[in-house]
């Protein structure tokens, strides 16, 4: 309790100066980097996840602390630029390869700044705030476009006269179909085409595929799987 009391009572404090509060700086900079790193770990996706990384966002707020407490300790222009040229030597070795990456890298480097400079507030509202602004993207899929769920090719004897036999077929399995490419064959009057579909059930695609391969002049079926769609 009397810890607690004691980390209260310098909440307020306007520059850090004394053991005690360098070791409240760090402990605080240790968890909210925690938290930041918590949620990076919960809400990633794709394939550009490293550990070192989450390690990285760990540590960095606790960094970033002992700078800013050097240099308001240090008082000396000459000392805070020469501890900045230092710092700035250090680079990241890997490139960042995901946006939402840099956006974690910065909050860690933010709140270390905001615990060194004893905004104690500042770092817990803000670190807090935004971690949960990234949790609600997450579990919302905000930004996610999800219009199809396969690609479907198939060869036609009807040509396009023979689409239209096939429409209950596509309106019993499918919510909504685009035709994306047709080819005929001016010979024989066949066709091959490409459907964007968004299935009314994604799990019963081999029976889409099943009563459609029953239907008259129907052949040569293949059907891909979409995922969301994503920037490359």
């Amino acid at each position: 309790m009397d810890f607690l009391t004691q980390f209260l009572d310098r909440m307020g404090a306007s520059a850090p100066g004394d053991v005690a509060t360098v070791l409240l700086a760090l402990l605080l900079a240790f968890v909210l980097g925690n938290v930041i790193a918590w949620t990076y770990m919960h809400t990633h996706s794709g394939l550009s996840y490293s550990r070192s990384f989450v390690q990285s966002l760990v540590v960095l707020p606790m960094i970033l602390a002992i700078v800013i407490v050097v240099l308001a300790r240090a008082n000396s222009l000459l000392i805070a630029f020469g501890l900045m040229g230092a710092v700035a030597i250090v680079r990241f070795r890997n490139v960042l390869k995901d946006t939402r990456d840099t956006a974690f890298l910065l909050l860690a480097l933010v709140t270390g700044l905001a615990v060194g400079a004893t905004g104690y507030e500042m770092a817990i509202i803000g670190t807090v705030a935004v971690c949960l602004v990234l949790v609600v993207l997450h579990v919302t899929s905000y930004g996610s476009r999800h219009r199809f769920d396969v690609i479907l090719n198939f060869h036609l004897l009807g040509g396009r006269d023979g689409l239209g036999g096939l429409d209950p077929v596509f309106h019993r399995h499918c919510r909504s179909s685009v035709l994306a490419s047709q080819r005929i064959h001016e010979a024989t009057g066949a066709g091959d085409f490409s459907y964007r579909l968004l299935l009314r059930d994604p799990a019963r695609s081999d029976e889409f595929v099943r009563e459609l391969g029953s239907a008259e002049g129907v052949s040569r079926i293949s059907i891909i799987q979409r995922d969301d769609e994503s920037e490359v």
